[in-house]
């Protein structure tokens, strides 16, 4: 039992040691990652490099595949360059598999310690904790598995008679063997949520002479599967695009598997040979430590299949993205929904949310499509102005009521994903950005609140039967909505695209026209009402939304000069 929970233990060990490195690299080099990612992908060659590279530097497929996923939403990335990167990230992947080997060959645990030590040190200096995070967590990851190796030793597999029986009872030349293997490759990998876990595992067992390296390298191929289906399920709540780009990743797995099938023993063999693993080999032909040594080659030839088998498997697949493409886009058909009626975030969804970086990239998107919809919001209040028919009039108000609640909603469920992303360890940076955007979509709301009281005025106006507004008053409010909507399009450019080439000043400017034109009506709605030009109640009105839109557009800075980070005072 003791040992049973050691092995549980270092296997715990192991998997948060990963996750920790993982967090910790994305944390010191996330932004340059995204710019990498979204610059290198120019063809399916410099895709799936780059695939490669970016997943082998933060040891995690699963944080290259969402970043790919939110780049393609964000219309950076094609579904068709997001597949190539996928596929070089199940290359970069192997490295972990590379990683563990060295592990198991050699006791490292002895060298974790001093890095303990340099790692506590360096986290009480700011700007070098996160170095400290990314040591703490590879120190973590070759504890566990200098922990699983000795134990895997301890419990002495080799000699484990009815060990020994069970794996002797699965026929090594049976087909059926192999897929019952896979099988169970795949259910173990899905059930502990890793496959370095369970590669680990099958290292052990490789390593100590009790699994034939038939069937280990099967419980591989399953892993391979075992992986994508819970990616899969993580993008069930997702939006088409990462359900798309999920199911082209278990494809790209299951074709593997599948060819791999047809020769497999001879693909084995050859991954065999490079390494110098002899499978002809017994304990009773050779002897007991000329078998253990040979045996101990087994964690270096599950690394050399996991890299070739993922390498030949891209060489074979990267000729047919556009076909595989049309196969993911015909088999999940976009929803068909009326973002009126049917309220959801399109990009933030709890089975994507992996690390803060990752996170704050999502929860820009969101916020992104947030001002979006408040422009096309603004839009419709400009529509309703000049509505003539009651029953379009009824519709385009209810529509606008529709969005004026979406508006609470979507400020409501964005800050409650940044709360519980500002309960993780952030850079200084990060959490900057996370007050920069809980600043924007208060401001967002405000704009869709002034929407909706323009809306509400005219609809007023409407039910209380008062007179019409003038022709000069019909061209002055036109106007000072032109100008409106000018300052919400500077702030949807700024939204959508990077802040180092917007010109703010170009907001403030309109934002002075602006103020200093309702000053000016201001003052000729006085004179015309004293020269009876129109009621008292209608120029009452006519103010109401000549101000509303004053109040929209200090809105608008307050969101740019968020995003911006820079403070200017307005009027």
């Amino acid at each position: 039992m003791l040992v049973l929970f050691k092995l549980l233990g270092s296997l715990a060990l192991l998997m948060f040691g990963m996750k920790s490195m993982s967090d910790a690299l994305q944390k010191m080099a996330g932004p340059q990652l995204r710019h990498v990612l979204g610059a290198m992908t120019t063809n399916r060659f410099t895709g799936m490099l780059t695939g490669m590279l970016v997943t082998a530097s933060v040891q995690s497929s699963t944080a290259t595949t969402v970043m790919t996923v939110s780049f393609v939403n964000a219309g950076l990335l094609t579904l068709a360059q997001a597949i190539s990167v996928i596929m070089g990230a199940n290359i970069g992947t192997t490295l972990t598999a590379w990683i563990m080997s060295a592990g198991f060959s050699f006791n490292i645990t002895d060298f974790v310690y001093p890095a303990f030590f340099i790692a506590i040190i360096l986290i009480y200096y700011k700007k070098r904790r996160f170095i400290g995070d990314f040591l703490f967590g590879i120190s973590f990851m070759f504890l566990g598995l200098g922990t699983l190796r000795q134990t895997g030793i301890d419990m002495h597999l080799g000699e484990q008679q009815a060990v020994l029986d069970f794996f002797a009872s699965f026929d090594p030349n049976s087909f059926s063997t192999t897929l019952i293997f896979l099988l169970l490759g795949g259910v173990l990998t899905f059930c502990v949520q890793s496959s370095a876990a369970v590669m680990a595992i099958t290292m052990i067992l490789c390593s100590s002479g009790v699994l034939p390296i038939y069937q280990g390298i099967a419980l591989v191929m399953g892993e391979n599967i075992g992986t994508t289906v819970t990616s899969n399920l993580a993008a069930m709540s997702a939006n088409t695009q990462a359900r798309r780009a999920a199911l082209a990743h278990m494809f790209f797995n299951v074709f593997g598997v599948i060819w791999i099938l047809f020769v497999f023993r001879p693909f084995i063999d050859m991954v065999c040979g490079i390494v110098g693993y002899d499978v002809n080999i017994t304990k009773e032909t050779a002897g007991t430590e000329a078998f253990l040594a040979n045996s101990a080659k087994l964690s270096f030839v599950l690394a050399a299949f996991h890299t070739c088998f993922n390498v030949a498997n891209t060489f074979i697949l990267i000729w047919f993205i556009p076909q595989i493409e049309r196969f993911v886009c015909w088999v999940i058909k976009p929803k068909k929904v009326d973002e009126e009626e049917d309220f959801r975030l399109h990009f933030i969804t709890a089975g994507f949310m992996k690390t803060p970086e990752l996170s704050v990239l999502e929860a820009q998107k969101e916020i992104q499509s947030f001002s979006e919809r408040m422009q096309r919001m603004f839009g419709m209040v400009r529509e309703l102005l000049t509505e003539k028919d009651d029953e379009k009039f009824v519709k385009l108000y209810t529509r606008i009521e529709k969005y004026e609640s979406i508006s609470d909603n979507m400020e409501i469920e964005i800050a409650k994903y940044l709360d519980q992303v500002s309960d993780a360890h952030l850079s200084d940076d990060t959490k900057a950005k996370i007050r920069a955007m809980l600043r924007e979509i208060s401001e967002l709301e405000s704009i869709g609140d002034a929407c909706y009281n323009m809306a509400r005025t005219i609809n007023r106006k409407v039910q209380g039967k008062q007179d019409h507004f003038t022709e000069s008053q019909y061209n002055h409010m036109h106007q000072m909505m032109e100008l409106t909507d000018n300052s919400l399009t500077q702030m949807n450019n700024l939204m959508g695209g990077r802040k180092e080439a917007f010109d703010v000043n170009r907001t403030f400017n309109i934002e002075n026209e602006i103020n200093n034109y309702r000053n000016q009506l201001k003052s000729q709605n006085i004179v015309d009402i004293n020269n009876h030009e129109y009621t008292y109640a209608v120029g009452t009105i006519y103010m109401d939304l000549i101000n509303e839109c004053e109040k929209l557009a200090d809105y608008v800075v307050n969101v740019v000069e968020a995003r911006m980070g820079t403070r200017q005072k307005v009027a």
